[in-house]
């Protein structure tokens, strides 16, 4: 999840878990605490190494075996200066707790992924029904962390919390159910296509959980279809991209490539251009625009060999003014629907390249 619903997620949850009279600490430490977990993007800084900078990330930070000792070590500090802690020490150690749990707990519902039991050498856990941004997600926990934040210890406060983490957990769900939904489609589809044992991916469009992309590998690359849920009655039709699956053969061995490989389940393509073989990961992004790619070796005399990857766009370098102002057509469009009446249904496109 993006910064900011952590700071509104991690403060409903506190305040929702400590004494009333304890309102407004607890939304402040709520935030800082569930914000803590990313902080380890500050020590991966150092490294010149984007594939470090993004395999390592959501790792041990993120580890449900790390963070209880966190929250004990915490919990302990603040308990022994005296002060709200000493005085409801049960209520601040079951908020403390809680909080720091939930950070990568909702990490792991995008498709980034988080190594939920780091250091144990399992695959980063990614159930990918939630973008990282995602406004409707955001919405029932910042409007609760407001209210409590005005209405301190009254009763309406308390309400407000228990009714923004219900709304959020509930949208979770929602996802859930909308992702079976696409892949339900997508399976019918892509047996059609003699995919139906391809390896797959699905993950909502940004900022939204209506519109979802799918991707499905096959020998010679991938596919990438689309679905909306506002046409679920529209064929799902399916992109084919290639992918230099001999190269990536002849680079296995590549450390950068193996980890990789583990950090995005297998789903990447392989692109060779002017002797430089370019690892681009399939999660994040839509095809052809994917904006996490890798340089990790170039082709010599001997063969391939192995470099150091050079500078690798973050989520802050992506554009995403196209993505928002499409959105805001389609919210005016289905405003104007609901307004004149018409079902503002429009036939379904292939994915265009």
């Amino acid at each position: 999840m993006d910064s900011i619903t952590h700071l509104f997620l991690g403060g409903a949850i506190v305040a929702a878990i400590a004494p009333a009279r304890d309102r407004r600490a607890a939304l402040l430490a709520g935030a800082a605490l569930n914000t803590l977990p990313d902080l380890d993007v500050l020590l991966l800084a150092f490294s010149d190494n984007p594939v470090v900078r993004m395999t390592w990330h959501r790792s041990a930070s993120h580890s449900w075996l790390v963070l209880p000792l966190v929250a004990a070590i915490l919990w302990w500090f603040f308990r022994s200066r005296g002060g709200r802690v000493a005085r409801s020490p049960v209520r601040w150690w079951w908020g403390m707790f809680a909080c720091l749990m939930a950070h990568p707990l909702f990490d792991a519902f995008t498709s980034y992924g988080t190594q939920l039991f780091w250091p144990l050498p399992m695959r980063p856990v990614m159930w990918s029904s939630l973008d990282i941004i995602d406004p409707l997600f955001t919405l029932p926990w910042l409007v609760a962390c407001v209210v409590a934040w005005r209405a301190r210890s009254q009763v309406v406060a308390q309400r407000a919390l228990l009714a923004g983490i219900a709304l959020g957990v509930a949208y979770v769900g929602w996802s859930l159910a909308a992702k079976a939904l696409v892949e339900r489609d997508a399976d019918q589809a892509l047996a059609t296509m003699g995919l139906g044992d391809a390896p797959r991916f699905s993950a909502p469009a940004t900022m939204n959980t209506v519109r979802w992309r799918v991707i499905a590998m096959t020998p010679a690359g991938f596919v990438e279809g689309q679905r909306s849920l506002r046409d679920p009655n529209a064929p799902m039709r399916f992109v084919a991209y290639p992918s230099d699956t001999r190269a990536l053969a002849d680079v296995r061995g590549v450390p950068a490539v193996r980890r990789l490989a583990w950090f995005n389940h297998g789903f990447e393509q392989v692109q060779v251009h002017g002797g430089t073989l370019t690892i681009v990961d399939l999660r994040m992004g839509r095809a052809p625009d994917f904006p996490f790619r890798f340089d990790v070796a170039t082709r010599g005399a001997d063969g391939w060999q192995a470099i150091n990857p050079p500078h690798m766009p973050s989520l802050f370098d992506v554009d995403y003014r196209p993505l928002a102002r499409a959105l805001w057509q389609r919210l005016l469009r289905a405003l104007d629907h609901a307004a004149t009446g018409s079902s503002g249904t429009t036939p379904a496109t292939s994915a265009s390249k």
